[in-house]
């Protein structure tokens, strides 16, 4: 067998997600295989390394999956392009080892959230970014990131959605820097839950605007209550940006 594997970008704005849900929805997944399908001629399912949200973006997931078929990856590449909406991107194709799987191989994660922190907004970015018109205290968020650092339960910071057996989590770096008017925040982990950095971001964005204290982190991944996150980040603004092998 063939295992093939395909760096990914695209545009997750209106599409429910990376997971096929269902014959009916709309997602990233459900694209890449039905080109596949059509391609190779039977049904193809792919293996993602992240279940990106709705309306989540990325610069380089990563998905592989098995074939007895000897197709060439550039002839892959390009029928994949092709066809595929404008709104995603295959941007590499090799073939890996027997053993390797996007999802169990990965050693870790970063996602990149933009936030536009002026008081005007960005008609070009606006659906690639969050629109926070207040200015923020970069000094309290990056004070209050120090909290998620390291191996917790995250729990609260999870969506009731979360099916994982273990909220566990390990966060390796968080870095907030200021770029050309964005605010620009790198979560860096071992893996994380559905909605985990979205409520990360929203919690850092209430503390940067005075409405949270930084202490008030540790209470709350330690409650394991989710009730205590109020805040959820806008999909628009997060993006998979890279994986660690």
């Amino acid at each position: 067998m063939n295992n093939y594997k395909l760096v990914i970008q695209y545009d997750g704005g209106r599409y429910k997600g990376w997971q096929r849900l269902g014959s009916g929805e709309s997602t990233i997944q459900g694209k890449i295989e039905n080109v596949l399908s059509e391609m190779i001629g039977r049904p193809i399912e792919i293996i993602g390394c992240s279940r990106t949200d709705a309306g989540v973006h990325a610069f380089a997931q990563i998905a592989n999956f098995k074939i007895a078929e000897n197709i060439p990856v550039l002839e892959m590449k390009h029928y994949l392009n092709r066809y595929l909406p404008q709104d995603i991107s295959v941007i590499d194709v090799s073939i890996e080892g027997e053993r390797f799987h996007a999802r169990y191989n990965s050693k870790a994660k970063t996602y990149l959230y933009k936030i536009w922190n002026e008081d005007y907004s960005n008609p070009f970015m606006r659906r690639f970014s969050m629109h926070v018109e207040e200015t923020l205290d970069i000094s309290k968020m990056e004070l209050a990131a120090k909290h998620f650092l390291g191996e917790h339960d995250f729990t609260a910071f999870s969506n009731a959605k979360s099916k994982k057996k273990s909220m566990v989590r390990n966060i390796y770096s968080i870095e907030i820097e200021k770029v050309d008017g964005f605010l620009q925040i790198r979560v860096s982990g071992d893996g994380f839950l559905y909605n985990m950095v979205r409520k990360i971001v929203g919690t850092l964005i209430e503390v940067g605007l005075g409405k949270r204290d930084a202490k008030e982190i540790s209470g709350m991944i330690h409650s394991k209550d989710r009730g205590s996150v109020s805040s959820l980040a806008d999909p628009g603004g997060l993006y998979l940006e890279s994986i660690e092998f």
